[in-house]
């Protein structure tokens, strides 16, 4: 994975061994993102998903030493299988948005090439702070940790 800060941004690519509407469907439904969202030894046991422009991703995080995080998306756009924007904001159990943490724009681009997609992450910010809040908690880490997960899951 290759990621760099690119003024606002924060940008995560990945080239992965399965086609581009395979990996596309990997985002689409809880069934799926339960597989392999989020790092090494956590699970993602509250799943809620209404995958269309407009509609909500409500996700509950259980870590292994029984820490629980949750996040509330909102799908902007979509275009199967090459495009999903959405907004992403850390959350509490009853949806809840939590102000005092950042909140991102994600643009997801999938391509393909010879049967393999390069997955593109763009993740837009409202500062230069809330980049730098996000590293320092390890986003990079976790992302490829996932990114890692993701793999297994589209090889399985």
């Amino acid at each position: 994975m290759w990621t760099h800060v690119d003024g606002l941004e924060f940008v995560a690519i990945r080239v992965f061994e399965a086609p581009m509407a395979l990996t596309f469907r990997a985002w689409s439904s809880c069934e799926h993102v339960r597989q392999w969202w989020g790092p090494d030894g956590w699970t993602l046991p509250v799943c809620e998903m209404d995958f269309r422009p407009g509609g909500t991703w409500f996700y509950g995080m259980h870590g292994p030493n029984g820490e629980d995080g949750y996040g509330l998306a909102t799908y902007g756009r979509i275009v199967e299988p090459s495009l999903i924007v959405f907004t992403d904001a850390f959350a509490e159990a009853d949806r809840t948005v939590n102000t005092d943490m950042p909140m991102t724009t994600i643009t997801v681009q999938f391509t393909e090439s010879n049967g393999r997609t390069t997955l593109t992450n763009r993740a837009r910010y409202a500062s230069a702070d809330d980049i730098e809040k996000v590293l320092e908690m390890g986003m990079v880490e976790g992302l490829t940790q996932t990114w890692d997960r993701l793999e297994a899951f589209l090889r399985a």
